[in-house]
């Protein structure tokens, strides 16, 4: 079972705590020195008094997602560093029960989220197009595309790895369960997400959505024994997102194709997802990979293997 893997390690409470500090400390700090030093080279003192949004205005686009993202390379560097050597864990490990990492599965989470995502978007382009501006420009765009294929599987592996590979193991073992890591990570995930310029601009039941992709992912891991398709999925997600549709209150605003311009509204566009297409997500998952014993995998206790040992894998 994926979480009993970080029986391979050591898992005690303490070596978590030092681990999430230091991690914390290698995204929100020193991953994000480059962006603030560009900021305040452009804004001065002021940039003390300026919001995120305001921050991204600062520079040019694509220098400020590049840099916004560089902060999640780092912390995904450093999670690598605390698993292999205060963990005494395996990369795999913490990736999957497989032998090895399945990319199969991962061009398929890639995939199933890309087609609906572009479909989509371009139903509504058709159906609504004065809602949409034409924002295409050769060169920016090549340089965003250049920019997200590289950076926004980092900052998506890493918040995979953070919340559904490490913490989603090291909870299950301390808790002894399930269900109790997957809500609570589920809801982290969500909650970091709170300083995002969409919560103001469509108000907090848009947590519905962040939360319910967290439970999404975890169930996703869980059910399919491995971070490959929630890996996938993430990537999937964020980077046809970054690069199809753009708008001025989204965390991202880049050189994508299109922009959106129409006033946002907190409704069935929240729910729909998550009631509805995320269901139907499992569903074409669990159909192609066969999964079975959902109460067990998603309630189910966590207990210690007798014959597992320290993992000597790199």
């Amino acid at each position: 079972m994926f979480i009993q893997q970080a029986y391979k390690a050591k898992t005690e409470w303490w070596r978590y705590l030092i681990g999430i500090v230091v991690i914390f400390l290698a995204w929100q700090l020193f991953g994000a020195l480059p962006f603030m030093a560009a900021i305040f080279l452009e804004a001065g003192p002021e940039v003390l008094t300026l919001t995120q949004e305001e921050m991204m205005q600062v520079l040019e686009s694509n220098l400020a997602f590049f840099l916004l993202l560089l902060s999640f390379a780092v912390g995904l560097a450093a999670l690598f560093v605390v698993i292999k050597f205060l963990h005494n864990q395996s990369i795999k490990d913490a990736t999957t029960t497989r032998k090895k990492v399945d990319w199969g599965r991962f061009l398929f989470g890639f995939s199933i989220i890309a087609v609906f995502t572009i479909v989509t978007t371009l139903v509504d382009y058709n159906l609504r197009p004065e809602d949409f501006l034409w924002n295409f420009q050769t060169v920016p765009f090549l340089i965003l595309a250049a920019i997200a294929l590289i950076m926004v599987p980092l900052q998506t592996s890493f918040e995979e790895y953070l919340f559904r590979g490490y913490l989603l193991q090291g909870l299950g073992v301390l808790a002894g369960n399930r269900w109790f890591p997957l809500i609570i990570t589920s809801v982290i995930f969500g909650s970091l997400h709170l300083w995002n310029p969409e919560v103001e601009k469509l108000g907090y039941i848009i947590m519905v959505y962040y939360i319910g992709t967290g439970l999404l992912l975890g169930i996703m891991t869980l059910m399919d024994e491995g971070l490959e398709l929630a890996l996938g999925f993430h990537a999937g997600n964020n980077l046809v997102g970054a690069l199809l549709v753009t708008a001025d209150w989204t965390a991202f605003e880049t050189n994508s194709v299109l922009k959106d311009v129409s006033e946002p509204s907190a409704g069935l566009d929240i729910l729909l997802p998550v009631l509805i297409v995320y269901p139907i997500f499992l569903f074409l998952m669990a159909k192609t990979y066969r999964w079975t014993n959902w109460k067990e995998k998603l309630f189910g206790k966590v207990r210690r293997p007798e014959t597992l040992k320290y993992s000597e894998e790199i």
